[in-house]
């Protein structure tokens, strides 16, 4: 088996009861048994514990907020790129992703690779749009986008109630009237801006999976999760892998139509009398649970390691059945200069014979 000995950049840090999936991502690289390289924490903020976790980051900077545009983020790259260079960056935030697809090919560049989905696809699946994946043979709810409260107090005409109101970007809520889908949209759009996104209620069972598509229509991995417990904000805090070769071969089906390449979560709802499979939801990155794929027997994130270095990966068959991930939360204890480093130079570098190289 061959080391490869590399610099691997993996944002998504923040580990609390919402977790980041850097740390997931991070963990499934360094368990692959083929890399023996250091991995590049890019942190957010000074307080994200992945940055400081044992065995998790060598070295870990802070970045810009997304807020502050693809540029700055390119140029604080360049300055931690000039340091250590980095091989391979693997962004896990959605809020990141549309800078990356940016910044691109500045990074192909300076040699660095990333494995990240063609624009088209990436603002197809966003929720303003994703009832258009219909008119590719993706069997999604129907849904449509609405920019004013008139709309919303219309929906009757058009919908059986409940249904699903959701932000452009996050958040979702069930309304079972007009009046309360007005409300949600409120809130919603205040919160996140306009449009906002109303879609059919499916009645079943949600499952999640994380897959990883070559971009040509080809899967290379997946495995579908059930969520068994749940955070206040919905979060997964555990779930099983299970057997479900519909399931699978819904998968597969919509990763052959959107010729996705590199991660993705796609969270599917089995409707509850018919079983027919619907497309919920794109999130085109790895999930935060995504150590469950590896510890199922898909180490998913090591493959999109070595997808961005141009390398062939033969695709995952099979995945062990019925296992088990459960978070729990652990105090970890770390000295202070460690904050004081991260916060006020932007840097935390525990391999010493680095330093001399300078600040980034």
């Amino acid at each position: 088996m061959r080391k490869r000995a590399l610099n691997i950049g993996v944002s998504g840090l923040n580990a609390t009861d919402n977790p980041g999936p850097g740390v997931a991502v991070i963990r499934s690289i360094r368990e692959s048994g083929e890399f023996e390289g250091i991995v590049t924490g890019l942190a957010y903020n000074p307080l994200d514990p992945g940055a400081y976790m044992d065995g998790i980051c060598d070295n870990a900077f802070l970045i810009p907020y997304p807020s502050l545009g693809a540029e700055s983020l390119l140029e604080r790259i360049r300055a931690i790129h000039s340091m250590l260079p980095l091989d391979v960056i693997i962004p896990t935030l959605d809020s990141e992703l549309s800078l990356y697809l940016k910044i691109r090919s500045e990074l192909v560049s300076m040699g660095i690779h990333t494995y990240l989905p063609n624009e088209e696809t990436f603002n197809l699946r966003s929720k303003a749009r994703f009832h258009r994946l219909r008119d590719i043979g993706v069997n999604v709810p129907k849904g449509k986008t609405v920019s004013d409260a008139s709309a919303v107090y219309a929906l009757e005409k058009e919908y059986t109630f409940p249904v699903m109101v959701k932000g452009q970007f996050y958040e979702a809520f069930i309304s079972y009237s007009p009046m309360e889908a007005a409300s949600h949209f409120f809130k919603l759009s205040s919160k996140w801006g306009l449009p906002v996104v109303i879609q059919e209620y499916i009645q079943g069972t949600e499952y999640d999976v994380v897959a990883l598509g070559d971009g040509k229509g080809g899967l290379v991995g997946a495995v579908p999760m059930k969520k068994m417990q749940l955070t206040d904000q919905g979060k997964a805090w555990g779930g099983i892998t299970i057997a479900d070769e519909g399931m699978n071969e819904f998968v597969r089906s919509v990763m052959g139509k959107l010729k996705w390449r590199g991660p993705c979560e796609l969270e599917v709802m089995k409707a509850k009398h018919s079983g027919e499979c619907y497309l919920i939801e794109v999130n085109p990155r790895f999930p935060a649970w995504c150590y469950l794929a590896a510890g199922a027997g898909q180490n998913l994130a090591w493959a999109a390691v070595r997808l961005a270095l141009g390398e062939e990966v033969e695709p995952f068959s099979t995945y062990q059945v019925g296992t088990l991930f459960l978070r729990h939360s652990v105090e970890h204890i770390y000295p202070l200069s460690q904050y004081r480093s991260l916060a006020i130079e932007g840097q935390l570098i525990r391999i010493e014979e680095k330093r001399e190289h300078g600040k980034a």
